[in-house]
């Protein structure tokens, strides 16, 4: 059991100790008033002999209905105690893992953000290689062949891209790092892709385009973060756009690593499911592997950070992408939802339940 419930699992021992002791005292004392009115029967058949003993038998029993009103006290107080300890338990609970679910969902978020900030660099690095921008400058096959191989070149030093594209103004995909992995991304038309168009619209060399995590069917129907900019004349920032560079990162098994590398313990890990979620609450990564790209998580989020709670009681934190360095983030959030133990739920709904 966690740290945090084990307040909660005491309070229940401590209940159930009470309620046990009680029940004793309780049992105790009916032997006694038994006794007693033995005794007075007894006491009644002596006729006067026995008046003395009718005394004591009539204290005892005195003594015995008092302990008997006081354990009868103790019962209905300690229910109103407990009551009060389970709840401030429960409170204490949530805000101490609550506020560990946020921190790790903070620090999920934020590896995404770094991650994705690289990104966001090389594709604006890349777009002013000689290569990149004489493929469109030049634009004769011998030009488009050596951006390809350039391409294939830095894809074979960066492992998280499945693949590099230029695509000149018309949206028609001229060269890509890999065409004999990824035939049908020559000649592709992506002049309605957001990120085409995103990029084209770009004012400077310094500014880049994004789409949303999405399924690239001419990259094998591979899950793709997108991120684009302009290609311009000279490979000046503030040239005429020419086209575009697409750079497609490889986003399942870098946001799976993510949401796997979350710190939690063997007991919580069973018992958890770590989310990433766009801008629009659509799962783009679990660590369940359950929804990605097609479930959304409803949540209402307050603040940047917080604390939540499923229909079912289970636990979530969440945190809002805080962007890193120049890169601004795209309103993603980090979301852990952790199930409460089911035993120490249990305990807690009886406990709550009898008090």
């Amino acid at each position: 059991m966690a740290e945090p419930e084990k307040v909660l699992e005491l309070t229940r021992e401590v209940y159930d100790v009470a309620n046990d002791k009680i029940a004793l005292i309780k049992k105790v004392t009916q032997a006694t008033r038994i006794l007693a009115l033995n005794a007075l029967i007894e006491s009644a058949r002596a006729g006067e002999l026995g008046r003395g003993f009718a005394v004591v038998a009539n204290e005892v029993k005195g003594v015995s209905d008092r302990i008997n009103e006081i354990a009868a006290e103790l019962e209905g107080e300690l229910a109103v105690t407990i009551s009060g300890l389970m709840r401030l338990g429960e409170a204490m609970v949530k805000d101490m893992r609550g506020q560990r679910l946020t921190d790790l969902a903070l620090n999920m978020i934020d590896v995404i953000d770094r991650n994705l900030y690289e990104r966001s660099c090389d594709v604006r690095w890349w777009a002013t290689d000689s290569a990149v921008v004489d493929c469109l400058g030049v634009g004769t096959p011998e030009a488009r062949e050596w951006a390809s191989k350039r391409l294939g070149v830095i894809l074979a030093s960066y492992t998280v891209y499945l693949d590099l594209w230029i695509a000149d103004r018309d949206g028609r995909v001229v060269a890509n790092g890999r065409p004999q992995r990824f035939p049908r991304a020559k000649g592709a038309d992506v002049s309605r892709q957001s990120w085409f168009r995103d990029a084209m619209a770009t004012p400077s060399g310094a500014e880049f385009a994004v789409a949303d995590v999405s399924v690239e069917q001419a990259l094998e129907g591979a899950q793709v973060a997108t991120y684009a900019t302009a290609i311009r004349a000279g490979g000046d920032e503030h040239g005429e756009p020419m086209g575009v560079l697409g750079i497609f990162f490889d986003w399942a098994p870098q946001a799976r690593a993510v949401v796997d590398s979350v710190r939690l313990s063997d007991e919580e890990r069973p018992l958890t499911r770590c989310l990433l979620i766009d801008h629009n609450h659509r799962v783009i990564a679990a660590s369940d592997d359950k929804g990605i790209l097609v479930d959304t998580f409803p949540i209402e989020t307050q603040g940047a950070t917080g604390i939540a709670t499923t229909k079912d009681g289970d636990l979530i934190g969440y945190a809002l992408t805080p962007g890193y360095e120049t890169y601004q983030g795209l309103g993603w959030y980090g979301v852990i939802v952790q199930k409460q133990n089911r035993q120490m739920r249990e305990a807690t709904r009886l406990a709550l339940q009898e008090a």
